[in-house]
């Protein structure tokens, strides 16, 4: 008996297995008791129904912000940026044969890879004299 209406059900028939006369003072304040009890009972169930619904709702909300806040922010994991706004993923770097500047994210930065300029299209990091 878990349930508010079935444990006021249960009193009712306690009530009305004690035969009480509804003609006399306490038989009428225990009806309207059960009655108070009845009212009181719908009004709690509908209030926890109504709760669980706005509690999935708020759930929903929660979510749906989270995604907005991921969408726009970007995901806490990708890239932090400083306070001036550069990333400490990306590394600038000048040509050496013509100054075009450019970002590499270090990250996907490949050591073995031969990097060509996109400017004049000469090597970015020729080899030197120890390197050969």
């Amino acid at each position: 008996m878990s349930n508010l209406s079935d444990r006021v059900s249960y009193v009712k028939g306690l009530a009305e297995g004690l035969k009480l006369d509804t003609d006399k003072n306490e038989g009428k304040l225990i009806e309207k008791i059960l009655d108070l009890l009845t009212e009181l009972t719908k009004e709690v169930e509908s209030l926890r129904q109504d709760h669980e619904d706005l509690n999935e709702y708020m759930e929903s909300i929660d979510s749906d912000l989270s995604d907005l806040e991921d969408a726009f922010y970007g995901d806490e994991d990708e890239e932090d940026e400083d306070a001036d706004g550069s990333d400490d993923n990306e590394v600038e770097y000048t040509c050496p044969h013509c100054g075009e500047e450019m970002t590499f994210e270090a990250d996907s930065f490949d050591f073995d890879e031969d990097y060509l300029c996109p400017n004049c299209h000469q090597p970015l990091f020729p080899e030197t004299p120890d390197e050969e």
